[in-house]
């Protein structure tokens, strides 16, 4: 059964989240307060999928929840729900771990087609840990096992989202090739999205933080400007 989390503090939005996606063939569990998503969480022993994680909550905000979501299952798809005009809160949660995020108002469709679609890569990303599934790519210094999900440089782990790691995977399979954001967004996030290119920047500059010795002097990641990005394990 494919379960979500879902963390909003407006009992109308909650419900209206909820029944689309029981309609969609989701298992669901809710949660009106940060407080209370993390308590979920643990009674399910973080068998969940996917969170979906409003901004706005009392207590702990959604922020948080995000952050301490993420350092307990590196593997779980994130979804923040922030106001359209907050865009800062857009970077801030993709900054803290989350995959992706909606805009508020929305409608069942699109917040729908951003689930399947996280849904899919956490499902993916899952069925090649099961497997032996060409374990392991090498690129300079890094090596990115494909079955554990893991990237290590000089042998020392990096903690990865599922994002991180797609970003990973499809750099290390186009060593040196100049790869555009549409050419990222399409390959990680799918042909389907309909969300802002600007979330391929966010996530590279998180993936910066975690593999650059200096992340405002990336060597590894560079950027080609006016194309995109270039994978240099040489550096």
């Amino acid at each position: 059964m494919k379960k979500l989390l879902v963390c909003e503090d407006e009992a109308a939005i909650r419900d209206f989240v909820v029944i689309n996606l029981q309609r969609a063939g989701y298992d669901v569990v809710e949660a009106d307060s940060g407080e209370a998503a993390l308590a979920k969480y643990e009674e399910n022993n973080g068998d969940f999928d996917v969170a979906i994680l409003d901004v706005m909550l009392p207590g702990i905000d959604g922020f948080q929840v995000c952050k301490e979501l993420r350092s307990r299952n590196g593997g779980l798809g994130i979804i923040m729900l922030s106001a359209k005009t907050q865009e800062m809160d857009k970077v801030t949660g993709l900054m803290l771990g989350a995959d992706d995020y909606v805009s508020k108002p929305f409608s069942p469709s699109e917040l729908l087609a951003r689930v399947d679609s996280l849904y899919r890569r956490v499902s993916l990303a899952q069925a090649n840990a099961e497997n032996n599934f060409k374990e392991e790519l090498h690129s300079g210094d890094f090596t990115l096992n494909l079955r554990n999900r893991a990237l290590l440089k000089n042998g020392q782990t990096i903690e990865l989202t599922q994002v991180e790691f797609q970003i990973m995977e499809y750099f290390f399979s186009n060593p040196g090739e100049t790869l555009d954001r549409t050419d990222i967004l399409s390959h990680v996030w799918g042909d389907a999205y309909v969300g802002e290119e600007k979330i391929v920047d966010v996530n590279i500059r998180r993936l910066r933080m975690k593999v650059e010795d200096e992340p405002s002097n990336p060597r590894y990641i560079v950027t080609v400007w006016g194309l995109g990005y270039k994978w240099d394990a040489n550096g």
